[in-house]
């Protein structure tokens, strides 16, 4: 590992989006836009550049901050395509994933304890259920008055006739209501929410198969990096490509780090960790969360926001999990603190845009505190040595609250 204090020339970032269906481009654009706007406030230089060839997508980043040059790799750990496949359902699949996502938790209780950490993130989780069944409301209701405003015509073309008109427009009408809607999703995001929770909820905690095969591929690209000539390996981990990231640096520190590796960090950001450590079925996400949080191998630094209402905000995993071990140290539980390390007048144009402010991680701050995205991927000290020192937010959620904790599948 590289010694304390030793300034970072050089660095291999991998960043695991969540579930998010869309091309991985947009995550450089974002970076691109965001780290000049960050730059511009700060008074720091960095720029992007195209990386020609390899197997996987990324940039390089050249940055010049506090008084060093950075180089930087970057990689996006791709399973958007596995995404899509989960997201490909029709309107009646959607429907059935509503009754059995709602009752996998509800029917373990996992939803009234998720309750008692922060309602942001479960009403989160409640609104598409309650959005798709108001929809299916408006949409039986419209064909229902098609129905009867064709019975109107019984006197003219026989009752038989008109009920089985009607019968044919109410169809139509609650078909083409329902299509509008999720054609219209874009906008109301209910099914695509939907399908995030029924994803975690479909094994019951437990990582479908074909994401574990994926895992498998992320926790290879990343042990390759650690061989590398590298003065740190740093994991990014947003949403639900956080516990993602848990499970994959969990396994890469069993089964051993090389000799001389650069240092391992961890930086988890607007993480949703108990939506899946809270059923039952998660063992291994229970048990991997116990094993890298009392590791000296890497540093993790976990990021959130209380306005960041997707996520957990400053609620250790580990912990309300109920599965933190006696020698414990990570994560180091901070706040990005949005209402601070934005003006006024930027927190007034995003406070309600929920999808924007969750993504607020991966952005610039007109009035930056401590915890610069920019810094951490292109700056010249590793995480370790940025919030070494840090004490823990004095806000943050330690109480276990979690049902199940067997950490054994």
């Amino acid at each position: 590992m590289s010694s304390p204090h030793t300034p970072v020339d050089a660095r291999r970032v991998f960043y695991i989006p969540g579930y998010d269906p869309i091309h991985p481009r947009r995550y450089r654009e974002l970076y691109r836009k965001e780290s000049a706007a960050q730059a511009e406030v700060s008074g720091y230089e960095i720029s992007l550049s195209a990386r020609q060839g390899g197997t996987t997508y990324g940039w390089r980043v050249e940055a010049d901050i506090e008084g060093a040059s950075v180089r930087a790799e970057v990689d996006v750990l791709i399973w958007s395509d596995i995404v899509r496949g989960s997201m490909s359902n029709s309107i009646p699949a959607t429907y059935l994933q509503l009754v059995r996502t709602a009752w996998a938790y509800i029917s373990t209780g996992a939803l009234f304890r998720l309750m008692r950490l922060r309602k942001g993130p479960v009403i989160a989780a409640l609104y598409p259920v309650g959005f798709l069944l108001l929809q299916l409301t408006f949409a039986v209701f419209a064909g229902i008055a098609a129905l009867r405003l064709s019975a109107l015509a019984s006197g003219v073309i026989g009752e038989g006739a008109a009920l089985g008109i009607g019968a044919a427009l109410g169809l139509v009408v609650c078909v083409g209501i329902l299509r509008w809607f999720k054609a219209k999703d874009s906008k109301f995001f209910a099914y695509y929410l939907m399908h995030d929770f029924a994803y975690s909820a479909r094994y019951g905690g437990a990582n479908p198969p074909e994401l574990e095969a994926r895992m498998d591929e992320m926790r290879a690209q990343i042990a390759a990096a650690l061989a590398g000539d590298v003065d740190e390996v740093l994991v990014v981990g947003h949403s639900s490509g956080a516990h993602l990231a848990v499970s994959i640096l969990a396994d890469l520190i069993r089964a051993g780090l090389p000799k001389g590796a650069p240092r391992l960090s961890f930086l988890s950001l607007g993480q949703v960790v108990p939506m899946v450590s809270f059923l039952p079925q998660a063992a291994r996400l229970r048990a991997d969360l116990a094993y890298l949080s009392a590791r000296d191998e890497i540093t993790w630094v976990y990021v959130t926001a209380p306005g960041d209402g997707c996520a957990f905000a400053l609620c250790d995993p580990v912990v309300v999990t109920g599965v933190a071990p006696e020698d414990k140290r990570w994560p180091l539980v901070i706040s990005a603190a949005f209402t601070q390390t934005l003006s006024p007048e930027r927190w007034r144009a995003v406070r309600w845009r929920f999808f924007r402010l969750h993504f607020q991680y991966l952005c610039a701050f007109d009035r930056p505190g401590d915890y610069d995205y920019f810094r951490i991927t292109a700056g010249s000290q590793t995480l370790s040595e940025r919030f070494e020192g840090r004490a823990p937010s004095k806000s943050r959620l330690e109480k276990p609250v979690n049902r199940f904790r067997s950490m054994t599948p």
